[in-house]
């Protein structure tokens, strides 16, 4: 494989993620994006907040524009890469998320990190597993430029962090630092079979929008998570959304197996993936940015069946 891997870790094999800025709100990141529009020439006085978390999502009516903004500069590695990936892609008819503007991206403005994009599409439907399998199987078969340089996948991206600062209960806490661990080895020890290159690195039905001037055509969006690693990282989330919570029917998962041509369900180290997705999903979901009750009681509903062994 011909893309230079930048491996980039930590004494524990992740790069810690300092803790988010406390004053992420609507009004400071509308601000940036003003400032930054009005250098630029983007008019963005319709511009509509779509979501706001890690990052934030704004719809620029009627340019056909989305733009993201980060909250820290420690997000633009990853910014970064997403913009040489979609280079790439756009250079090899690749159909997927186009950067949109003239200006040298990602932009830095007052401590966040923005990017342009085209409007993919103009609902809120996702494509479907056999779109995604039908991308994947491109994306994994494409041959990268030497030029590009992508990060190593880290499994286990801001996990520490995540659990220190998750509103949990000390024994909970004591569990999740545990199960880190043993999955570490775990991952460690793995034996992949399918060879290793660029992957999307967070790929699901929620990674594919249909075109808005052709709803046949799916295109593969959120570019940001791209790495180089083992390809079953990829279609791991498919199988656990169809095996864990039933999102995807057993004729939709086993026509996304077809269509990509392995099925990772079948493979040995599938379970210990499937552990590090939820685990990873847990602690995401833990740092309960929302603070609602529910979201609290789920977190431990969820971590008292890992000790019970139901995930297994």
């Amino acid at each position: 494989m011909s893309c230079n891997v930048i491996r980039v870790t930590g004494g524990d094999g992740e790069a810690a993620r300092p803790s988010p800025q406390p004053r992420f709100s609507a009004a400071r990141t509308r601000r940036v994006l003003d400032v930054v529009g009005t250098r630029l020439g983007i008019n963005t006085a319709e511009a509509e907040l779509v979501t706001q978390g890690e990052i934030a999502v704004y719809d620029l009516r009627g340019l056909w524009m989305i733009a993201r903004i980060a909250q820290t500069t420690d997000y633009l590695s990853d910014f970064t890469t997403e913009v040489e990936v979609a280079r790439w892609l756009e250079s090899a008819r690749f159909p997927a998320a186009r950067l949109a503007g003239s200006a040298h991206q990602p932009i830095v403005e007052k401590g966040r990190v923005l990017t342009f994009w085209a409007q993919v599409a103009e609902g809120k439907d996702y494509g479907t597993v056999t779109d995604l399998a039908y991308l994947l199987r491109q994306l994994h078969d494409l041959e990268p430029p030497s030029t590009l340089v992508l990060p190593e996948l880290r499994p286990f991206k801001d996990a520490q962090t995540r659990i220190a600062m998750a509103d949990l209960r000390e024994d909970e806490r004591e569990f999740m630092v545990s199960r880190l661990v043993d999955l570490r080895d775990s991952y460690a020890r793995l034996d992949f079979v399918l060879p290793l290159g660029p992957i999307h690195g967070n790929a699901s039905v929620s990674s594919v929008l249909p075109s808005m001037w052709d709803s046949s055509i799916p295109v593969l969006v959120d570019l940001d998570s791209f790495a180089f690693g083992p390809r079953e990282w990829d279609l791991v989330l498919t199988a656990m959304y169809f095996e864990r919570f039933g999102w995807h029917t057993d004729d939709e998962y086993l026509e996304f197996a077809s269509r990509y041509g392995f099925d990772v369900m079948r493979w040995a180290g599938y379970t210990v993936l499937r552990n590090i997705r939820e685990l990873m999903l847990l602690t995401w979901l833990s740092l309960n940015p929302w603070n609602l009750p529910e979201i609290r009681a789920e977190v431990s509903r969820r971590i008292a069946d890992l000790r019970d062994g139901n995930a297994d």
